[in-house]
């Protein structure tokens, strides 16, 4: 009955552990043009800002670009409120600037995303205008190979002439914030070996 209450707790413990001892990255971009195929969003032409490091420090002014293509539409309209499914690319790379490395610095792919369109019919002199924000879950690979995951945020200015978003239509972007979170490899070490230390003092005292 012991052993069977001990799994249960170390089983509960990892993965809160785990999630615990996690540090972030924070990138934040602006400017650039949100289009599409028909089935999938791309950001061109976006520049990466700001960059809030895994030590907590923030570099900013032009850091780089930000750029992607979503994985195909699965439900929903473009011009109003659409799901995009797994894949496409989604790719951060710095220029060398103000303290940022020059390459790579985070790519990876959709998990999923949502594109939520809202009309203002008061907006641009009357005409109305539509605004837009792009929700996704993303996952990927640092410069340094380690893993990371996470969401990002992409707020959009109105398409031009207050016409809906689409094909031929692309839409302005704002600005944009992207987080990922990445794992701690050593304090996931020291809890595995701790774990271990831990399974053979259980293991000695029920052999009592």
């Amino acid at each position: 009955m012991k052993k069977i209450l001990w799994l249960a707790v170390l089983a509960l413990a990892m993965p809160m552990a785990t999630w615990a001892n996690s540090t972030t990255l924070v990138f934040q971009n602006t400017g650039g043009k949100m289009t599409t195929n028909g089935t999938t969003l791309t950001l061109t032409g976006s520049t990466l800002t700001s960059l809030t490091d895994l030590g907590g420090t923030t570099y900013t002014g032009s850091l780089g670009a930000v750029s992607f293509t979503t994985g195909a539409l699965t439900s929903g309209s473009l011009g109003n409120s659409a799901l995009f499914g797994t894949g496409g690319s989604f790719t951060i790379v710095g220029n060398g600037s103000n303290g940022i490395p020059a390459g790579t610095l985070f790519t990876g792919s959709f998990v999923d995303a949502n594109w939520v369109g809202t009309f203002n019919p008061k907006g641009n002199k009357g005409l109305g205008n539509w605004t837009y924000v792009l929700t996704a879950n993303v996952q990927g690979t640092l410069s340094n190979g380690s893993p990371a995951s996470g969401v990002s945020l992409q707020f959009t200015f109105d398409v031009p002439s207050s016409k809906p978003f689409g094909s031929g239509q692309p839409v302005r972007l704002k600005n944009g914030v992207t987080t990922v979170t990445v794992p701690e490899p050593g304090t996931l070490t020291l809890f595995g070996t701790g774990l271990v230390g831990l399974a053979g003092l259980i293991r000695r005292r029920l052999s009592r």
